[in-house]
């Protein structure tokens, strides 16, 4: 199964392609900007270049923190984080956590994972899902679904997370199916 950080080279590679310059050129003109914030580094790329909220983020990321992201690639930083939440007790957790993240990986190549301490936000324009292994034995996945009533296992954050509006509880791998995927593209696409 494809992991985040699978994710992302796939992007950093569609970057080049989409747009005839690999990351390494995006930042070289990033920085020759001298733009010091991220949202600066974004609307720049995004107004004069045309570039896509994920793309543009991804180069801004990359302009400002020297060589993280492509570290992330390479198996350090957000790979350890991520590594730290699935050790001990929650190791049997990473297959359900693989299986979320490479059908949400599919949604677009806009989408971008953080991980966290504790968990892993996931974002387009802005966050849609947060994924948790919680306990030992449960995984919550985290939906931005406002408007959306909760009902069933979609139910309200509570106190879960106030970056998201609903939580489904999952036990194991065979828990992520079409429903849950589908809320989860639901999010994604109101997360323009």
């Amino acid at each position: 199964m494809a992991d985040p950080n699978a994710a992302l080279a796939t992007m950093i590679r569609n970057l080049e392609e989409k747009s005839g310059k690999s990351l390494e050129a995006w930042v070289t003109l990033a920085k020759k900007q001298k733009l010091a914030k991220h949202g600066e580094i974004m609307k720049w790329l995004k107004t004069e270049h045309g570039l896509g909220h994920g793309y543009a983020n991804l180069v801004a990321l990359e302009s400002l923190k020297g060589g993280s992201v492509t570290a992330a690639v390479s198996g350090s930083d957000d790979a350890a984080l991520l590594e730290a939440q699935y050790a001990g007790a929650k190791a049997a957790l990473r297959p359900v956590y693989d299986r979320v993240a490479s059908a949400i990986a599919k949604f677009g190549p806009d989408v971008a994972f953080a991980p966290k301490k504790a968990n892993v936000s996931v974002r387009r324009a802005k966050q849609f899902a947060l994924l948790q292994p919680s306990t030992a034995t449960r995984f919550d996945v985290g939906i931005q679904l406002k408007g959306v009533a909760p009902s069933g296992r979609l139910e309200a954050s509570g106190s879960f997370s106030a970056m998201v509006s609903h939580r489904v509880r999952v036990e194991s791998a065979k828990d992520i199916d079409a429903e849950l995927i589908g809320w989860l593209k639901q999010a994604y696409e109101a997360a323009k």
